[in-house]
């Protein structure tokens, strides 16, 4: 009792559900999967575990700077950007075909004939999330190495929000083109392959670091090292291997703070392209 009188903010740190924030860097759309997810947490940490979905990368990042959720699984273009204070730490990465990295796939229907990022100018092209690495940043490097923007380069642009939705948007010909997540891509390509094969890849860009699980500063530590190693444990039991053959993914390893660092160059390269707009083009 004494104990407890004393430490408030501790006993009420372990009262509250553990909130775990989810965008479209995963499929989100397999319901019962995250219900499988959510129970294997809980019993693992000892905690009652919350999935919070979210559409966009910047609203996962807003409940996390708002202190509304405590780990959240974001993508690489968001984790460097830069935040004074800081408000998230690397927790994990996940490990896809051998390694914690992924890559752009810039896409188009299977039909097309384009068979070059330069063939879709002047086309509609979809976007995954001005926060995505793969969906927005990546394409984005592409343009300005020709000193164009999205304005200028393409005919009309869109974000989906999903990146799932883009290539679907492709694969019905809503838009001539788009960027999106080599992981979700072929995660699509396992499960639906339907969809995929209606579009083809044109172009795949270097591997980046893949996108990372985050925890929220201020976090109480005994949560933090609970959940890091119930993901990075994922692979030594039965259940947990399944869980991780559902997402096509090897496990969860500890990475440094360098794997994001082809990332963070072509985030700078971009702020600096973008410093010559006022407005910024992408806002």
């Amino acid at each position: 009792m004494l104990l407890a009188c004393c430490s408030p903010g501790i006993a009420a740190d372990h009262e509250r559900p553990v909130r775990f924030g989810l965008t479209a860097v995963v499929v989100t759309e397999n319901l019962r999967f995250l219900d499988q997810w959510d129970l294997y947490l809980e019993e693992k940490t000892g905690r009652q575990v919350e999935f919070v979905l979210r559409r966009s990368y910047r609203e996962i990042m807003d409940l996390l700077d708002s202190g509304i959720i405590d780990f959240a699984w974001i993508c690489g273009f968001p984790y460097v950007q830069p935040r004074t204070p800081e408000s998230i730490q690397l927790l994990t990465v996940p490990v896809y075909r051998g390694a914690p990295r992924y890559h752009s796939y810039i896409i188009v229907p299977h039909g097309s004939e384009d068979r070059g990022f330069r063939d879709l100018q002047g086309k509609i092209f979809a976007f995954s999330d001005p926060d995505s690495n793969s969906g927005f940043l990546y394409p984005l490097s592409l343009m300005i190495k020709q000193n164009e923007n999205p304005e200028t380069y393409f005919r009309q642009t869109f974000f989906t929000f999903n990146h799932a939705e883009t290539v679907q948007a492709v694969a019905e010909q809503f838009a001539d083109g788009g960027a999106v997540d080599s992981y979700i891509w072929e995660y699509l390509a396992a499960f639906s392959p339907e969809v995929t094969e209606k579009t083809r890849i044109i172009k795949k860009s270097p591997s980046f670091g893949f996108p990372p699980i985050v925890a929220r500063v201020g976090v109480n530590p005994d949560t933090i090292r609970q959940m890091k190693e119930t993901l990075q444990n994922m692979d030594l039991d039965d259940t947990g291997r399944s869980l991780l053959g559902q997402l096509k993914l090897d496990g969860f390893e500890p990475q440094a703070d360098s794997l994001f660092n082809e990332i963070r160059a072509i985030a700078t390269d971009v702020r600096h392209y973008q410093s010559r707009f006022s407005p910024p083009f992408n806002d």
